[in-house]
């Protein structure tokens, strides 16, 4: 029977922002809020070969995600898990090295503790698009600025997004790193704010809500 290894693969972009580069089996990592940040983490490991779960989030885009390098074809999706979240996560992480779920209401300590208690006899990776007490890593995105428009027209095309991450442990200290999120191409990169042409001033804007949430946590 094969060994698992200690820790499953991020996209180098991300290696960073996590202690020893990757997502350690076995523990909870908690994300702001759902969106490209989420799809990344998910990515790096289905391109090595893993399993992945999604619940919850009915809107999440697969393709987008396909584009990162998320194998579709490894990847169970159940958009509306309803009021039995906690028994379809933990039957996700029964057969899935990484499972990303947007619990409807807080998760009480009973149901948290249970679902670590699966997570740690799988040895997955167990990623909540929200707030989870007692993450092992906490990340967020903090400003993010987008290039694409011109004199008021124009396309979005890319976001240069500042994320930071903390959390317990080695995850203690903030670590922070920008990133196009996404880049022109659709994919994550490590980026240099100084050498970007931004066309929107920080923060949210309010004419752009629908396309900043998009790049969002």
């Amino acid at each position: 029977m094969p060994v698992a290894s200690p820790g499953l693969p991020v996209l180098s972009a991300l290696r960073e922002l996590l202690p020893r580069g990757g997502l350690a089996r076995g523990s909870v990592l908690a994300v702001a809020e759902f969106g490209l940040l989420c799809l990344a983490l998910l990515a790096g490991a289905s391109a090595d070969g893993g399993w992945c779960g999604i619940a919850g989030i009915p809107e999440a885009g697969v393709l987008a995600a396909a584009g990162l390098g998320l194998d579709t074809g490894r990847t169970l999706l159940v958009p509306e898990p309803g009021p039995a979240w906690p028994q379809v996560v933990a039957s996700l992480l029964d057969g899935c090295e990484l499972v990303l779920v947007r619990p409807p209401a807080r998760a009480s300590a009973q149901v948290r503790q249970r679902l670590e208690a699966t997570l740690r006899r799988g040895r997955g990776v167990l990623l909540v698009a929200g707030d989870w007490p007692g993450a092992q890593v906490r990340l967020r995105v903090v400003t993010r600025r987008w290039t694409g428009l011109g004199d008021g027209h124009g396309r979005l095309r890319a976001c240069c997004a500042e994320v930071a991450a903390d959390g317990r442990g080695e995850a203690a200290m903030t670590r922070t790193r920008w990133l196009w999120l996404p880049a022109e191409d659709g994919g994550v990169a490590v980026a240099d704010p100084a050498d970007v042409p931004f066309d929107l001033p920080a923060g949210n804007q309010p004419g752009a809500r629908p396309a900043l949430r998009a790049a969002g946590g």
